[in-house]
């Protein structure tokens, strides 16, 4: 069997579903449909692995569990992205269906649209709820304790996810989709559901969780770097066209409306490289500094402080995050995705145009 066979519908061999993922991702956010998103059966399956994972993993007692677990996380992890594989090769496999159902699953792979609007509407509740009603609202996108957040530390947590999310929502599901169509993508997804469920460095998932966070650092490497590429580019487009484009209508005409700077690379990569994650750093970072104003910083989650670095400009040059800046940040990632996906789909378009 060829690559092309168990990777199919590859930008390799079909050129739409990229890009028509992107735009449905976008401008809809998940497909409302009656049945439940696949990632919640990838999520009920790795529940339903981490019963006899543990069983193993304590077999031999307490000495034995850092090696144990380690292997028993890798095994489930190889399973999950396994069965995952398999199911989505088979959706797309199907004859007369099979086209219909690859863009169900590249459009599903994709969350930022939908991060995007949660978003705004944890923003709003943020704005002009009671405090313990905002901090509920934000619990659903973070992981970190938010129970003793005021209102600014709740703004700049939100800043801190959302452009994280750049690379996990957005960038690395659309590269792997771009590499090798559904089935890639969603083998992603595995190991991604995988760290976010399994991959904290806690006494419950400190071992279990090892394979699949180590399997996201790596998966999630090159996607990282792009999705700093993609909000530079998406900065230089919306400077480019709020310049030219003037006599377009208002409502039609591409807005710059973060107002912060573009520092360098060298800069982006300095303070990227100083988070704990090798990857998450690089949006971050990237966003901050275009948004004029900090993120990351020490950081609680579940009870423990977590030394972070701070990213973007100095303390006193920042300003501090409010509503139009966070409203602003939601569109520099919209742009940063339509610009650098399009851009990295051509990218490989070009390269693929002999296979045509």
């Amino acid at each position: 069997m060829s690559l092309a066979q168990l990777f199919p519908y590859s930008v390799w061999e079909c050129w739409w579903l990229a890009p028509v993922a992107l735009i449905f991702d976008l401008w809809l956010g998940d497909p409302d449909l009656p049945w439940r998103h696949p990632v919640c059966a990838v999520g009920k399956l790795l529940d339903w692995l981490e019963a006899p994972a543990r069983l193993f993993m304590r077999k031999n007692g307490p000495d034995a569990e850092r090696q144990r677990g380690r292997f028993a996380g890798a095994v489930a992890l190889a399973v999950l992205v396994g069965l995952t594989g398999v199911a989505a090769w088979g959706l797309v496999s199907l004859p007369v269906l099979g086209p219909l159902l690859a863009l169900y699953l590249a459009w599903a792979g994709l969350a930022l649209g939908s991060l995007l609007r949660t978003g705004q509407e944890v923003l709003r509740r943020v704005e002009h709820y009671d405090e313990p009603q905002a901090r509920e609202a934000l619990s659903w996108l973070v992981s970190r304790d938010t129970s003793s957040m005021d209102r600014p530390l709740m703004r700049k947590t939100l800043a801190d996810t959302l452009s994280e999310n750049l690379t996990d929502a957005f960038m690395a599901p659309f590269f792997w989709l771009l590499v090798g169509g559904p089935v890639a993508m969603w083998c992603y997804k595995a190991v991604s559901t995988t760290d976010s469920m399994w991959g904290y460095v806690t006494e419950k998932w400190r071992w279990l969780g090892f394979a699949g966070a180590r399997g996201d650092d790596a998966l999630a490497y090159v996607p990282a770097r792009l999705s700093a590429c993609a909000a530079c580019l998406a900065d230089r487009c919306a400077a480019i066209c709020e310049q030219h484009l003037r006599f377009l209508p208002v409502r039609l005409r591409p807005v710059r409306r973060w107002q912060g700077r573009w520092p360098g690379f060298r800069v982006v990569a300095r303070q990227a490289v100083g988070m704990p994650s090798p990857n998450s750093g690089w949006s971050m970072t990237v966003c901050a500094w275009l948004c004029g104003a900090r993120m990351g910083g020490p950081s609680v989650y579940f009870g423990t402080l977590t030394p972070k670095p701070w990213l973007g400009p100095e303390q006193d040059e920042a300003a501090p995050w409010d509503s139009k800046r966070l409203l602003a940040l939601c569109e520099l990632l919209r742009y940063s995705a339509l610009c650098g996906g399009l851009t990295l789909w051509l990218c490989f378009l070009v390269v693929s145009l002999p296979n045509f």
